[in-house]
């Protein structure tokens, strides 16, 4: 979330934020596509998925309030991982990538937290998806000895 950030950068942050509704059904972003801009879900979700050839994108994960969607603007060379639709109406900040990672090169320090965020957010999501796997596949769920 964002309130992982100091005051002072949130509210810089905040300040170039967009107010955005985004219908049900509408795709946010397609993996491989160019990572220009980034969300946080003030309400409704959104489905982050996986594009497998010749059959349905997988849903990988569900995000709602308050939460992050998209982190591949941060990072070179700002392409996107994985797919996102909306499947509710949702309500977001959306934010400019370009202009977020200007402000992150001209304040060291807004850089730095943004940084930590984004990697708490995919350290998260990476243990998430960890043990939807072992759920999948693993003998006995997640709860399977090492």
């Amino acid at each position: 979330m964002v309130q992982s950030l100091s005051a002072e950068h949130r509210n810089r942050l905040m300040h170039i934020a967009r107010e955005v509704n985004i219908p049900a059904g509408t795709r946010l972003f397609n993996e491989g596509g160019r990572a220009d801009r980034f969300w946080i879900i003030r309400s409704g979700t959104i489905a982050l998925d996986m594009y497998v050839p010749g059959r349905r994108a997988p849903v990988i994960e569900r995000l709602g309030f308050g939460e992050l969607v998209g982190w591949s603007w941060l990072f070179p060379p700002h392409v996107w991982q994985l797919g996102a639709e909306a499947t509710t109406l949702v309500r977001a900040y959306e934010f400019d990538a370009t202009a977020v990672r200007a402000m992150c090169e001209e304040d060291k320090g807004l850089g730095k937290e943004i940084g930590l965020w984004v990697g708490k957010v995919l350290a998260h999501r990476l243990t998430a998806t960890r043990t939807r796997l072992l759920d999948l596949y693993a003998p006995y769920g997640s709860g399977s000895p090492r």
